[in-house]
């Protein structure tokens, strides 16, 4: 049978890492998340223990803020971890 003399050559072909992931995780990542988690819950039992003196009088009960932060950073960074 004849072939066509205008036969596509370049014909299309999928990448071969299609389903791999493009990198790793940063090595930061998992030791920085974790310690925002233990950092969070310390930091609040230090005020609560310390009846609101420690860690850092002078804003009373925004120091609970400030753990909740610690705790909610943590999580966001394990958003990225694979």
């Amino acid at each position: 049978m004849a072939v066509s003399k205008k036969r596509d050559q370049n014909v299309y072909k999928a990448p071969r890492n299609l389903g791999k992931p493009q990198s790793d995780n940063p090595k930061w990542l998992l030791p920085t998340a974790l310690t925002l988690l233990v950092l969070g819950p310390a930091w609040i039992v230090v005020y609560y223990v310390s009846k609101a003196q420690y860690p850092i009088p002078g804003i009373y009960d925004w120091n609970l803020g400030f753990g909740f932060v610690f705790m909610a950073a943590g999580m966001v960074l394990l958003t990225r971890w694979k």
